[in-house]
């Protein structure tokens, strides 16, 4: 898998230095910005979504250390580098995934980019297995991925999904709305079988929740939240089926 990752270094040979050797052999990450202090790189990681971090220790105004402190939770992997052996255990310490001692070996880069394209390849398939359908006529819930994990959600709490492009919105009854990557035609094969109805192109909906329908040549739903929402001609059919 590909990596996107920035190098976070106050010297600016030391930063040419690294992104060669990672142009060179590992082509499998890219470079996509580099900073030299840790107020720098707080915008480069807000502004980028990232699979990893070389973050160096030490720095002018705050340490490598006050940058994960900064951030807090984070969902992309850190190999610190620095010439000094004795940060080595408070990097493990701050969850690093790798530890790279100046001046970096070829060798140790490589194995550090092996390692974390393994962690990132463990979780992005747990992440879709957790994805998959978990339904039942028990449980009667389903998972939703998160930047740290994955959400679990009872179906009798989604009121309705909308599309939005290759993302879907789901509103739950105590008016808090998920945004997931995963298409509305994903979750249409998933609850189509739950009492959920596709109603239009942008919209699946919870029939236990619709208050009532107005005629039209599609028409429209209310919700029992008040929410109006059309109903395509095409999906009219099918829809009113439920109420037969």
């Amino acid at each position: 898998m590909n990596l996107k990752t920035i190098i976070v270094e106050d010297e600016k040979t030391s930063r040419e230095i690294l992104k060669n050797y990672i142009t060179k052999y590992c082509p499998t990450v890219e470079v996509v910005g580099e900073a030299e202090n840790i107020d720098d790189a707080l915008v480069l990681i807000r502004n980028n979504k990232l699979d990893l971090v070389f973050l160096d220790v030490e720095m002018p105004y705050g340490s490598g250390f006050d940058l994960l402190e900064k951030l807090g939770s984070t969902d992309f992997e850190v190999v610190f580098v620095t010439a000094y052996n004795q940060y080595a255990i408070e990097a493990l310490n701050s969850h690093a995934s790798y530890y790279l001692l100046k001046p970096i070996s070829i060798d140790d880069l490589i194995k550090a980019v092996d390692y974390v394209t393994e962690i990132k390849t463990k979780e992005n398939a747990l992440q879709d297995s957790i994805l998959l359908p978990k339904i039942t006529s028990t449980d009667n819930k389903i998972t939703i991925p998160t930047q740290d994990g994955f959400e679990v959600l009872e179906m009798k709490n989604i009121m309705y999904c909308k599309a939005d492009d290759n993302y879907t919105e789901i509103y739950l009854l105590n008016n808090q709305k998920k945004l997931v990557s995963k298409t509305l035609k994903y979750f249409e094969n998933i609850l189509k079988e739950n009492g959920f109805a596709r109603i239009h192109k942008s919209y699946l909906v919870n029939v236990s929740y619709i208050a009532s329908y107005k005629k039209g040549k599609g028409g429209t739903v209310t919700l029992s939240n008040g929410k109006e929402l059309s109903v395509s001609a095409s999906k009219k059919a099918d829809f009113l089926s439920y109420f037969k």
